[in-house]
This record gives C-alpha cells, sequence and structure tokens, in this order.
C-alpha cells in the first residue's frame, strides 16, 4: 500500500486557489510510480504564469508553490527509493518579453526556460544565457538551445528511446 511519505502541503496560498493543485497531482504521480503500475510518462500542469498584469507580485507566489510540490514529490520518492529513476522537466507554451508592458507584467514571447529536475540530471546551465541587448525583430529574446535537442536528450538518456524515432530528425546534442 502507499502511504505519501512527502509533505503535500495545501496550505501554500496562491493568488487563484488556496489548495496546491500540483502537490495533489504530483502525488497521485508518486502513488503511480511507487505502487508499480509501469508508468513510463506522467503530464502534470500549473496554469497561472500567463502574467499579462501584475507579474512581480504573482511570480514569487507560483515559483513558492511549484517548490513545495516538487520538494514534497521528490522527498515522497526518495523515502521509497525511487528518486533516482525519476526525472522532472518543466516547460511552458511561450516564454515572455522582458519589457514590462503599462500592467506591471509581461507579453507571450518567444524563448523559455527548461528547468530539468531529479537525482538522474547532471546539473548545470546549458545554452548561453539570454541576452537582454540583442532582442530579434518583435522584441522577443531569442532561444539558444532549440527544444527539441532537450527532448531528444531526454528520451535518449532517460527513457532509451531514439529520438529520432519520436521527433522525425537528430538534433544538436546538448
Amino acid at each position: 500500500k502507499y502511504v505519501p511519505k512527502g509533505s503535500y502541503s495545501d496550505n501554500q496560498k496562491l493568488v487563484f486557489s488556496s489548495k496546491n493543485q500540483l502537490a495533489a497531482a504530483l502525488q497521485l504521480a508518486a502513488e503511480l510510480i511507487v505502487t508499480g503500475t509501469g508508468v513510463k510518462v506522467l503530464h502534470v500542469t500549473l496554469g497561472g504564469f500567463d502574467t499579462h498584469y501584475t507579474e512581480q507580485a504573482r511570480h514569487g507566489d507560483l515559483m513558492g508553490y511549484l517548490d513545495a510540490a516538487v520538494s514534497a514529490f521528490h522527498a515522497d520518492l526518495t523515502a521509497y527509493g525511487m528518486a533516482d529513476r525519476v526525472m522532472i522537466a518543466t516547460w511552458s507554451e511561450f516564454g515572455r518579453r522582458p519589457q514590462e508592458n503599462a500592467s506591471g507584467g509581461t507579453d507571450h514571447g518567444t524563448a523559455a526556460p527548461v528547468i530539468l529536475i531529479g537525482d538522474p540530471v547532471k546539473g548545470g546551465l546549458y545554452g548561453q544565457g539570454p541576452s537582454l541587448t540583442k532582442l530579434d525583430s518583435s522584441q522577443n529574446v531569442a532561444y539558444t538551445v532549440d527544444f527539441r535537442s532537450v527532448y531528444q536528450e531526454i528520451l535518449g538518456s532517460h527513457l532509451g528511446v531514439d529520438g529520432q524515432d519520436v521527433l522525425g530528425s537528430s538534433f544538436e546534442r546538448i
């Protein structure tokens, strides 16, 4: 039987909810992993990052929400001796523009960070840091790592799958 060994707190106050729904989703993910269902890929979401307004006030809360949920998930998997088998990848379908808009937020942009978390991850910053002085013609930050290179690396290194079979092509190794 599965008993959570991470602190999946519902006490994290967030702008749009008083319950950490990401933590609840990750607790279910941990249960699926720990009980041996054989699941290989799980997808959970955290909304609220579409910060066209009052970004500065909301972003810290959102990152705290993410931190609390991921920390509980990792502690749970560690307690069950399974943290070395799990990787978390965060991504967004859009980046943010570097300039603040009139309502204290930022508008949709093109480049965004991808964060990989977990015991199997070789830590560090990959690619070049974003330049705030060399923007593209639409005033967006230019990306330096193709996201398909990241997916290819996850597929090959973590899941043991040929990235070319999934992505239809090969991309620069990270």
